[in-house]
């Protein structure tokens, strides 16, 4: 019996160290099989993903800073200075992450003793703020008891929204009195927090430097704008002690004129425009950058810009930042070579602005109120001169005064009348219902339901006249037959005619063919293609005065792009007003080296012939030379050679304060020149410029012409300062005007 009980005692441990055994086995490889799940998910972590969360962490440690980096400027094409920046002290502040309001207080009651700001931009929320902060148990006692329960025990409202309704009821109990109890040095500090408090984490926000003091400014309203060389010392001498606080150099952005087109930037304060906050967000900028925004300021932001420094916060195990270390220096943006030459512009800009105010004198010009002129290189696309003038009342003194209105000249249509019969001419051509050297007969056009339609020359007779005599003279009616043809339709004596509806296709394809109705591509947001008229059902008849430039609206840029396809024998190309883009300059007197150069980029070519082409422009040049050309008078002794076209529109003025519209003429002028190798197209707009009821003269051709021989005054005078070769490093050359337009005077 012992025996038996002993060896089932043994079994017994057997079995049990054997299943201790087994345990520990499964352990043991439950183990080793976690060990190698992390192992392998280290591995891939720092193998596959490894450069993903290297990524991740440079985005939460590295951080792009606003360190005021010089934006590009801006010169003419002869390397003058059109747009600069200009050096001025500043100082700054730039809050971390968990910089406590107490925190920004303290350093702002300092620093307000080193310093002089202006306290012009209080608010009373400001002095709520500085109020609540200097007295919390005044703050506390506003409230009472019941009021805070009655808030706090509000069970549709969330917590944050409940410390807001708390905060807001405190704030409406704070009285005027209490608010005006502040002294002078306190309103300082005041002004300098709401600076310090109005920045972003890890963006520097300047504290005082941004201002422009006004010209009725005081003494003591300059020194509180601008920063002393003392103020700059004694703040550079004490960082240690200003957490935050920098001494640094700001710059302002200065024009040396007035053209629109230039655009504008947003200021510090301003930052970046709400509408486009996400958009410059997602590019790494903050929120007080300046930005472009309008035209050319906007247009090129990315190039201009330049790059901010990019910074290494370092940080204890809290997260506190402990040291900043610079990883990328930053650099000044590049810099922009218009096409355009200042003092041609500028000479371009006074003729039509002193012209605008003379013929505001004439009588039936009550609504006259603008004029326009742009001149393009027809082989380039590159615009030469973009001028539009506006007349506006001087409120004080009552006169009128002229203004800068360049951007109208891309984003404003009128209707252009005769200049638009050489689009017509190829129009018909290419559609084959008229030939070259086709004749036609010009007489009145009685058709039944409609006025008589008649050329301006020939009310009562007929005229036979060739396709070329058809734009010497300004036929209207030899444009409303092509017009007629292509509808397919007939014209009989006091019968009704029947215009196909189909036909303004092709005749607007025609006109799009050399850039009128379509966008010319000008790199300058805002463009607009102008406005096609209504095609209705049982006014076929409008067709015709498409045919004459009397329905749809053109731009004063497409009118010149217009012509300068024609000029160029077919080839529509793009506009463009930037000529250049060059790296900054390293030394201030060489333009920095070439970056890139925009080429001429062809839209589309006209779908005629060359034959056809060149009938259109030698018809042109009977204008200006032919015995019977509208524009002989004025051109017939152009020294240059060239060709264009006179036009007059029939529009409307709606008079508000009288409740109705007015008859008015729109006049307008294109040309090109030299005929055989041009090298400029112009166009010419003045819209209403006279009620139809008193019109007499078509004066925009006197206008081109006084502007064209004014160019090439200037370019025989500077014959030797361009420079044709590109790959040449050009000489910054001072502003041609000694005028100097501050950012904040623009806005």
């Amino acid at each position: 019996m012992r025996k038996t009980q002993k060896k089932r005692a043994q079994s017994i441990k057997a079995k049990q160290r054997v299943n201790i055994t087994f345990r520990m086995n499964i352990l043991f490889f439950s183990i080793f099989l976690l060990f190698t799940m992390l192992v392998l998910r280290l591995g891939y972590l720092q193998i596959v993903q490894g450069e993903d969360y290297v990524r991740v962490l440079e985005r939460t440690e590295e951080v792009a800073v606003n360190t005021s980096v010089p934006r590009g400027r801006i010169f003419d094409s002869l390397g003058r200075v059109l747009v600069d920046n200009e050096p001025q002290r500043a100082i700054t502040y730039t809050k971390m992450q968990t910089t406590k309001s107490t925190e920004m207080y303290e350093v702002a009651k300092a620093l307000s003793v080193l310093i002089k700001k202006d306290i012009k931009g209080i608010t009373k929320s400001d002095l709520q703020d500085y109020w609540l902060m200097k007295y919390p148990d005044e703050a506390n006692d506003l409230i009472t008891d019941k009021e805070r329960d009655k808030i706090n025990n509000n069970e549709e409202l969330e917590t944050p929204e409940k410390n807001s309704a708390i905060n807001k009821l405190t704030r409406s109990k704070i009285t005027e009195e209490q608010l005006n109890s502040f002294n002078n040095e306190e309103l300082e500090i005041i002004a300098i927090y709401r600076k310090m408090a109005s920045g972003y984490a890890l963006s520097p926000q300047i504290i005082k430097g941004e201002d422009i003091p006004a010209a009725d400014d005081t003494a003591e309203e300059i020194a509180g704008k601008t920063v002393s060389v003392e103020e700059f010392a004694r703040v550079s001498e004490r960082l240690g002690e200003l957490t935050g606080v920098n001494t640094t150099t700001d710059w302002r952005r200065v024009k040396t004129s007035s053209l629109a087109i230039l655009g504008t930037t947003t200021l510090p304060k301003e930052g970046i425009p709400n509408d486009r906050l996400d958009y410059f967000l997602s590019r790494d900028y903050t929120r007080n950058d300046r930005v472009g925004k309008s035209y050319i300021e906007e247009q090129y932001e990315e190039v201009l810009q330049g790059q901010k420094s990019v910074v290494k916060n370092i940080t204890d195990g809290k997260g506190l930042v402990i040291d900043v270390e610079t990883v990328y220096e930053g650099e000044a943006g590049k810099d922009l070579v218009l096409t355009m030459d200042s003092e041609v512009q500028l000479a371009m800009e006074e003729i039509v602005g002193k012209r605008l105010l003379e013929y505001k004198q004439n009588a039936g010009t009550k609504y006259l109120d603008r004029a326009f002129f742009v001149m393009l290189d027809p082989n380039t696309g590159e615009v030469l001169s973009l001028v539009g003038k506006r007349l506006v009342k001087n409120e004080k003194t009552g006169k009128q005064e002229v203004v800068d209105y360049a951007f109208a000249t891309f984003t404003t249509a009128y209707e252009v009348g005769s200049t638009i019969k050489p689009a017509t001419m190829l129009t018909g051509y290419r559609e084959g219902v008229v030939s070259i050297g086709e004749t036609k007969i010009d007489e009145p056009l009685n058709i039944a339901g409609s006025s008589t339609k008649s050329s301006v020359f020939n009310r009562s007779g007929r005229i036979a006249l060739t396709d070329s005599q058809a734009i010497e003279r300004s036929s209207n009616v030899y444009m409303f037959k092509i017009a007629i043809e292509i509808a397919g339709a007939v014209y009989r004596y006091k019968k009704g005619i029947d215009l196909s509806l189909d036909a303004f296709e092709p005749m607007r394809n025609g006109y799009a063919q050399v850039g009128l109705g379509v966008p010319t591509g000008i790199d300058l947001p805002g463009e607009v293609s102008g406005v096609a008229g209504k095609i209705k059902e049982g006014e076929g008849y409008t067709l015709m005065d498409l045919s004459i430039g009397q329905y749809d609206t053109y731009t004063p840029l497409q009118l010149a792009q217009f012509v300068a396809t024609i000029a160029n024998s077919g080839k529509r190309i793009q506009t463009h007003v930037v000529k250049e883009i060059r790296e900054p300059s390293e030394d201030g007197v060489q333009l920095g080296g070439l970056v890139k150069e925009f080429t001429p980029n062809i839209l589309n070519t006209v779908d005629n012939t060359q034959e056809e082409i060149q009938r259109v422009r030698t018809s042109m040049q009977r204008v200006y030379y032919g015995s019977q050309g509208t524009a002989r008078k004025v051109f017939g002794d152009f020294e240059h050679g060239g060709g264009g076209k006179t036009g007059t529109a029939q529009s409307s003025a709606y008079d508000a304060a009288l409740g109705e519209s007015f008859g008015t003429v729109n006049l307008t002028h294109v040309g090109f020149s030299p005929f055989d190798n041009p090298e400029i197209a112009y166009a010419v707009i003045i819209p209403q410029a006279s009620l139809e009821s008193v019109y007499k003269t078509n004066f925009s051709t006197p206008l081109a012409r006084e502007l064209v021989d004014k160019y090439f005054e200037i370019q025989k005078k500077n014959a030797n300062l361009k420079n044709t070769d590109p790959s040449v490093t050009s000489t910054v050359q001072p502003a041609f005007t000694n005028d100097k337009i501050d950012e904040e005077e623009i806005e």
